[in-house]
Parts: C-alpha cells; sequence; structure tokens
C-alpha cells in the first residue's frame, strides 16, 4: 500500500534548507520516494494554515518511508533540514 509524508514547514534558516535541498533528492530516490508537492503556491480555503510551505511525498510502502527516514544517508542530512526549518511530520497510508 502507498505511503505518504506530509511535512508543513517554516523556513527559519535558507543556508541550511538549501544544503538539505542539494542533498535529499537522491535520498528520496533511493528508497522509492517521490515529490508530489514541493511548496508551491498555496491557498487557504477554510480553517488556518500557519505554516506557509507544504511538502507531499509518496512512497511505495510504509516500509519504505522507515527505511528512508532512518537510513544513515537521510540521518546525515536531517540536522540541516531541523535547523533550517520549523516543522511537523507525519506518514500516513494511502487508500
Amino acid at each position: 500500500m502507498v505511503a505518504y509524508v506530509v511535512v508543513q514547514e517554516i523556513v527559519e534558516d535558507e543556508t541550511k534548507f538549501s544544503q538539505y535541498r542539494e542533498k535529499v533528492m537522491p535520498i528520496l530516490e533511493q528508497h522509492g520516494g517521490r515529490f508530489l508537492v514541493r511548496g508551491g503556491n498555496m491557498k487557504v480555503v477554510e480553517g488556518e494554515w500557519p505554516y506557509p510551505r507544504l511538502v507531499i511525498l509518496e512512497f511505495p510502502t510504509r516500509e519504505a518511508v522507515d527505511t528512508w527516514y532512518s537510513s544513515p544517508e537521510y540521518q546525515a542530512i536531517l540536522p540541516l533540514r531541523l535547523q533550517g526549518c520549523k516543522s511537523n511530520l507525519i506518514v500516513v497510508d494511502g487508500i
């Protein structure tokens, strides 16, 4: 079953976040992941949405998400994202 990673972000340190951006793609692809949404122009239609940036990743399985996130390669660059932005990150199963 397909799984999605949904991330809300506020970039606070563009330098660190840019370093993360430069390195994340090959690691993501290595685990079968791909971007469906990466930032983009958002319009809040209902409710509140305090985060100006949204990212949605698709993986072939939940196991692929877990393997990607816990991989030594991703863990090596994760501090760049955590230092570069505030975020919420969830993993959700597709249907």
